[in-house]
């Protein structure tokens, strides 16, 4: 998430770098006089307005029209945690009051844990996409509707049953369905989708033409609808958003958060686009384009079962937040829920 941002000398680096971290530390606009005596340079105050001015003409920091000082923008943010924020990792006794929370007896359990973990250590709000299922059928059954529409229903592993209904270029007698179903459930149940369209590519070539057609439409049905079904966002903490002054100041930006966190669909977007990435993901203000709120952070990393990564999970918080410390609790927590559920 790195922005095109120009290079500073060391000077205007040392006073932005001072100015987030006590505008992060106490939430009130830093004046040139804080600066010149937080920051250990030998610059006269006039100097300093000097500096101050070319960052805020840079877009680094602004100026409330409310005071003298200045505070950090979203592209003030992004310069500080790219090159400028050092990471204070957690030490080892923070890790295994970690660990020991996270072992729990269940999947359902341990991504519930790290949501309230990740809520309760930042004191914002913790989100955890629940692990993605490979969409595995225990059983499957065609029902004919009408002519040229034919219900699909699919039992799962775990028995939960979704319905998708099918449009077909021709009528099917119920002995076809029968027969397109009989193939599937004693050749290929407890696979997954996709594990069946790589083993019948070649078999289903040797099928009559229609059936091909109708078996290739119901993979295809299935293997969406219980995709679907296991995209899950568990999210804790909400409630501690209303403390956090830079938000509960703004009851626009509450409402739009909160409406965020009931439709969860930009949330899934967002975390599944930082499933993609390795590592922790940062998105300062509005970066992300699925949460357009310049008032928030969202601090994401994926975690794995087997090596293979099946979610994500991550805070979101006001843009001053003590990203040094919430960057490693995020980090570690997915580290320790993919260790849980490898070996849980």
């Amino acid at each position: 998430m790195s922005a095109d941002i120009p290079n500073l000398n060391e000077r205007a680096q040392t006073l932005l770098k001072a100015l987030v971290e006590r505008y992060i530390a106490d939430g009130q606009p830093v004046g040139s006089r804080a600066l010149s005596r937080m920051s250990g340079l030998d610059l006269s105050p006039a100097s300093i307005r000097n500096v101050m001015a070319d960052l805020e003409d840079m877009g680094f920091i602004a100026s409330p029209h409310t005071s003298a000082g200045r505070i950090p923008t979203p592209r003030g943010y992004r310069l500080f945690v790219d090159t400028l924020l050092k990471i204070k990792p957690l030490d080892s006794v923070e890790i295994h009051e970690l660990e020991g929370q996270l072992q729990t007896d269940s999947r359902q359990k341990m991504v519930a844990s790290a949501s309230h973990l990740l809520s309760d250590l930042t004191h914002f709000a913790g989100i955890v996409m629940t692990p993605r299922r490979a969409a595995m059928f225990r059983h499957i059954e065609f029902v004919s509707l009408n002519e040229k529409r034919i219900l699909l229903i699919i039992v799962s592993p775990e028995g939960d049953v979704q319905n998708r209904i099918l449009t077909t270029t021709r009528a099917y007698s119920p002995a076809e369905l029968v027969e397109a179903a009989n193939l599937l459930n004693q050749n290929y149940a407890g696979l997954s989708f996709h594990e069946i369209q790589h083993r019948i590519h070649d078999e289903l070539k040797k099928l009559r033409e229609d059936m091909s057609r109708l078996m290739s439409t119901a993979l295809e049905a299935g293997s969406q609808a219980l995709q679907e079904a296991s995209d899950e966002v568990v999210i804790s903490g909400e409630r501690n958003l209303l403390e956090v002054h830079d938000l509960s100041g703004n009851m626009a930006s509450l409402r739009k958060l909160f409406n965020l966190f009931d439709q969860k669909t930009s949330l899934l977007q967002l975390l599944d686009i930082s499933s993609r990435a390795q590592g922790v993901q940062i998105f300062i203000g509005g970066e992300s384009g699925l949460v357009p709120l310049d008032e928030c952070s969202i601090v994401t990393a994926p975690y794995e079962v087997d090596g293979q990564i099946v979610g994500t999970l991550g805070v979101i918080g006001p843009t001053r937040m003590a990203y040094e410390r919430v960057i490693p609790i995020v980090d570690i927590t997915a580290k320790l829920l993919s260790s849980a559920l490898t070996h849980g």
